[in-house]
């Protein structure tokens, strides 16, 4: 299976340049916040894989109107096709302003998910906007990651973590792909594209 991941900035190729062929092999596409609605649905025009998404930190315009043709993760488990997707986007709070959690207030939205988790067993891919912990985060406030996500890491050991929020220009030292444990973790700052080998 064919997963175009996409968060933070609207890709050149896809919103200028898009090749309609190409875009139609893709069978699923996972949003990780800090797209605009109106880039969202123009890749629903021509895709017919679904988009699921979670909200970034600044996505202040979904909440007046989210994108059309979109399918909402945010604090549940979705199942396509046999491949259970978890989502929480927001990042750590910084400043006043919507989707923006303490750690606390992020391991109150995992632990309202008991009920979920343990009825899907788990999940395979968790779709965040922020980093784990140490996990591709960066040492300043803005985009430190959540120590809740590297242990929802441990306790689950799913096949894939997407997030964004920590753009690919901001150093040398930015990993677009690492592993931790069981999990590949991969950045997808304006998009990236993997294949989720399937039994």
């Amino acid at each position: 299976m064919k997963i175009l991941a996409l968060a933070d900035v609207e890709s050149k190729a896809l919103w200028d340049f898009l090749d309609k062929d190409y875009i139609r092999t893709i069978d699923l596409i996972l949003a990780a916040g800090d797209l605009k609605p109106d880039y969202l649905e123009y890749l629903t025009t021509f895709a017919s894989a679904d988009i699921l998404y979670v909200r970034g930190n600044h996505d202040r315009t979904h909440g007046k109107r989210s994108p059309q043709g979109c399918i909402c993760l945010e604090d549940t488990i979705y199942n396509f096709h046999g491949i259970r997707i978890l989502g929480l986007g927001g990042s750590i709070r910084y400043k006043p302003g919507p989707d923006q959690y303490t750690e606390q207030e992020m391991e109150n939205r995992i632990k309202k998910l008991h009920r979920q988790l343990k009825k899907n067993k788990g999940f395979d891919i968790l779709l965040t906007h922020s980093p784990g912990k140490g996990l591709g985060d960066s040492d300043d406030i803005t985009h430190t990651g959540f120590s809740c996500f590297t242990k929802l890491l441990d306790d689950y050991r799913p096949k894939y973590m997407i997030h964004g929020h920590v753009h690919m220009n901001y150093g040398v030292n930015v990993e677009r792909v690492r592993t931790y444990g069981e999990t590949t973790i991969i950045n997808a700052y304006e998009k990236y594209v993997f294949e989720y080998e399937t039994v």
